[in-house]
Parts: structure tokens; C-alpha cells; sequence
């Protein structure tokens, strides 16, 4: 509770000045109106909904006394506030799992069940001997099209005792698109064209206008594939693209799960990203979507190299701004201690 007091008081004190010599102590803006809200599993549980919260988009706490804030969920959370303004998160019992499943609140706070979507796997164009894996489903809503975005990963090989990264190697990231999560016109798609293996991708509107997909590159990392197990970026005019391949690097290798979220100062965007498995969490952080990256000191073990930390143990979820208000109700009802 100490940091989260602490955040408050420095609410007020504004941005770190431009002139600050590189690697000197920093003071992250606090925006007195708004928070931040990880929905996300930990290394003991995993698929179990557990919360942190963060004022400054850096500092994070969790919450609920380290326990889950729901006995009914399971997944990879992933969060999306809909055009009737209620909040909705999807997840899975497991990859073998043959349901997509939903979940509403209105506050953030009570989660109830929504439905299920059964998605057909069967003669998905370029994708060949789809397996009925279904990995890591995410949400997004488009609020021009009035549409949900719904997407996960599935593979079209076999694991192999010989080459067991062949699984992985076949996954593309599959998707549909539904106006209230109940009904689906048409059967999943592909939504990139690349012939490379994506997993986790989420989507991002670009605030310099189209639409950045951020995934991680499955390829296994090598002399002939060195961005392999990255997270990458790429950036299309259009929500369904075409996506031209991602760019650098915005990660080491061996990471997955990224969210992303504007910092309170409104400049920068925070990708935070998992080195698994559960080891810690890393942070890249630009001005645009389209860049320049660079990645954050944390979780180092020295305290004063630190820029951010994250609380130990914590896995795959996704991150979203909420009001001032809102952290204070999710606050109330899930104390920290």
C-alpha cells in the first residue's frame, strides 16, 4: 500500500523535465484522474484471474492479498470495454478446449458469463490440417466498425519427441469478427499472410491513424531465424490489413505475452512483455507505435537501476487505463493486504 500512497502524492509533481541526465533518478507522471489494471494469471496458477494495479503505468501492485478475484475464470485474460461501455474478457479451459469463452462486468469488480463460440476449424484458406487447438484467445473492440475482434493461434503440425518446435512453428494467428459476441457471420480466418508462426498477437489502433499488430514470432530462434521468440511490430492502414511483415525486434528472445498501454504523460507507449517461463517481466517503451524502441531497466535486483518492477510470479494477461474512480472501487473490493 506504501507505493500506492506514494504514487498519489506524486500526482502532482508532472513529468520528468527533458534535461534529465540519462540514468539519473526518475519520477513517472501521475495523472490525478486516471490508473492502470492488470488482469493476469500467475507461475502457481496458471489460467487463474488475479489483478494489479499501477497510478503511473510502472509500479505495480497486486492485489486481492495475493489471491485470485475469480473462481470462475480460466485463460489467458484479455480485456476489451465495448460500445455499451461494459467491459468483456474471453478466455479458454485449455488449448484443447473446443469453446472460446465470455465473461461481462460492468465495474470491473463481478465478473458473470456471457457465452461461448464454437469456432470452426475445418477449410481455413492457407491453413492446411488445422489441428482443434485453440491457443490464447484476445479482444479487441473496433470502435469505427462497431465490431469485436476475436483472435487466438492454432497449429496444423504435431509436436515431434525428434522436433518438438515443429508444433510451434505451425501456428498462425486465426480470427472472426462479431458485433456483440453472440453472433458470427463468417468462419475464422488467417489474418496475416506471412508463411511465419505468430502467437499472443494483439492489436493496437495507431494513434498516427490504421492499425499495429503486435505478435510474438514463434520461429525458434537460430542463425537462420535470429528474431525468433521476439515480440514485433507492424503497422497497416486497415484493421484487417494487409500486415507487411514486422519490423526489428522490440524484445530479446524468449519472450511472449505482450500488452501495451499510454503512459499517463500521454507521450509514451508502454509494451511490457513475459520472459518465460514466469521469470520476470521486460519493458519497451516509444513515442509512437512505429518507434524507436528501447527496453526499460527492472526486476534487476538493484533497486536503484530499477524504472519499473512488477510483483514476482506474475504471468500472461492483458492491461488496461481505467479511471481514478475505478481504482479506487477495484482497490476497495480487492484490498492489497
Amino acid at each position: 500500500m506504501r507505493r500506492i500512497v506514494l504514487g498519489l502524492a506524486l500526482a502532482a509533481l508532472g513529468s520528468v523535465s527533458s534535461a534529465q541526465a540519462p540514468g539519473g533518478p526518475v519520477t513517472p507522471y501521475v495523472d490525478p484522474g486516471k490508473a492502470y489494471l492488470f488482469a493476469h494469471m500467475t507461475k502457481e496458477h496458471y489460467g487463474e484471474l488475479y489483478y494489479s494495479v499501477s497510478l503511473d503505468g510502472f509500479h505495480w501492485t497486486r492485489l486481492n492479498r495475493g489471491k485470485p478475484v475469480s473462481a470462475d475464470y480460466h485463460g489467458h485474460a484479455s480485456i476489451a470495454r465495448g460500445g455499451d461501455g461494459r467491459y468483456y474478457l474471453v478466455g479458454n479451459k485449455s488449448d484443447d478446449d473446443p469453446l472460446i469463452r465470455f465473461w461481462v462486468s460492468d465495474d470491473l469488480v463481478r465478473w458473470a458469463p456471457f457465452g461461448t463460440y464454437r469456432p470452426n476449424l475445418e477449410n481455413i484458406p492457407g491453413h492446411p490440417h488445422t489441428l482443434p487447438r485453440i491457443g490464447a484467445p484476445k479482444l479487441l473492440y473496433d470502435a469505427p466498425s462497431r465490431q469485436f475482434l476475436l483472435s487466438w493461434h492454432t497449429p496444423n503440425l504435431d509436436g515431434d519427441a525428434q522436433d518438438p518446435e515443429r508444433y510451434w512453428g505451425s501456428q498462425r494467428t486465426l480470427y472472426v469478427q462479431s458485433p456483440d459476441l453472440k453472433t458470427f457471420a463468417q468462419p475464422p480466418r488467417r489474418l496475416f499472410t506471412w508463411d511465419m508462426a505468430t502467437i499472443d498477437t494483439i492489436v493496437q489502433p495507431n494513434d498516427k491513424g490504421g492499425y499495429c499488430v503486435i505478435v510474438k514470432d514463434e520461429r525458434y530462434p537460430s542463425y537462420a531465424w535470429t528474431t525468433g521468440k521476439t515480440i514485433r511490430i507492424s503497422c497497416a492502414p486497415k484493421l484487417l490489413g494487409p500486415y507487411p511483415l514486422p519490423g526489428p525486434p522490440l524484445s530479446p528472445n524468449f519472450r511472449e505475452a505482450p500488452t501495451i498501454v499510454r503512459a499517463p504523460n500521454k507521450t509514451d507507449w508502454l509494451l511490457y512483455y513475459e520472459q518465460y517461463a514466469g521469470t520476470s517481466y521486460g519493458l519497451s517503451t516509444a513515442p509512437t507505435l512505429n518507434g524507436p524502441w528501447y527496453q526499460v531497466s527492472g526486476n534487476s535486483g538493484v533497486p536503484e537501476w530499477n524504472r519499473y518492477d512488477m510483483p514476482a510470479g506474475t504471468r500472461h494477461g492483458s492491461m488496461i487505463a481505467i479511471s481514478r474512480r475505478q481504482y479506487d472501487e477495484i482497490l476497495a473490493a480487492y484490498p492489497e493486504r
